[in-house]
C-alpha cells in the first residue's frame, strides 16, 4: 500500500537544510579573523535565517497537500538524502578546522551548499501550492544571487 507523503515533510526537511547552512555560515565567520571574511560568511547566515522564517510561514500556511508514493519511502527517503548527504555530514564544529583552512575552501563549501539549496528547492515545488510555488521561486532566485556573490569573492580570492 503507498504511503502519503506530505508536503509539511518536504517542508520540515527544508527548514532543516536552511538551519544547517546558516550554523556552518555563523561557524566560518566565528573562525575568521579577516573583517570581509566574517562579514560575508555573518551575512550569508543572516540569509538563511531569513530563509528559515519564510520556510516556517511556509509550512504553517500549508493545506496538508499531499502526494501518494509508488513504494513506502520513496519520497520520504530521497527527500531525507538530499539533508543527510555527505556535504552537510562532512562540516561539523569538530572537523571544520581541519576541512575549511583557508577562505577559498570556505567560500567553495559555501557555493556547495547555495547549490544544494536550489536543488532541494526545485525538488520540494511539486508539493506546494501555486502561491507557494511563487515564495520558493524567489527563495531559489535568492540562492543563485548568493552564487553569484560567492563566485566573484572567490575569484577575488584567488
Amino acid at each position: 500500500m503507498p504511503k502519503i507523503f506530505s508536503a509539511v515533510e518536504a517542508v520540515e526537511l527544508g527548514i532543516e537544510k536552511e538551519k544547517k547552512r546558516r550554523d556552518f555560515y555563523a561557524l566560518v565567520a566565528s573562525r575568521f579573523s579577516e573583517k570581509e571574511m566574517k562579514d560575508l560568511f555573518s551575512r550569508l547566515a543572516d540569509w538563511e535565517e531569513l530563509h528559515v522564517k519564510k520556510f516556517t510561514d511556509i509550512r504553517d500556511e500549508i493545506a496538508e497537500a499531499q502526494s501518494v508514493e509508488s513504494y513506502p519511502g520513496e519520497l520520504t527517503g530521497y527527500m531525507q538524502s538530499l539533508v543527510d548527504d555527505l556535504l552537510y555530514n562532512k562540516v561539523s564544529a569538530d572537523s571544520f578546522s581541519q576541512i575549511v583552512a583557508s577562505p577559498i575552501i570556505a567560500v567553495d563549501y559555501a557555493i556547495g551548499f547555495e547549490k544544494d539549496a536550489i536543488l532541494f528547492f526545485l525538488e520540494i515545488l511539486s508539493f506546494m501550492t501555486l502561491p507557494q510555488r511563487k515564495l520558493i521561486q524567489k527563495l531559489i532566485e535568492e540562492e543563485k544571487q548568493h552564487i553569484i556573490y560567492l563566485a566573484d569573492l572567490r575569484r577575488k580570492l584567488k
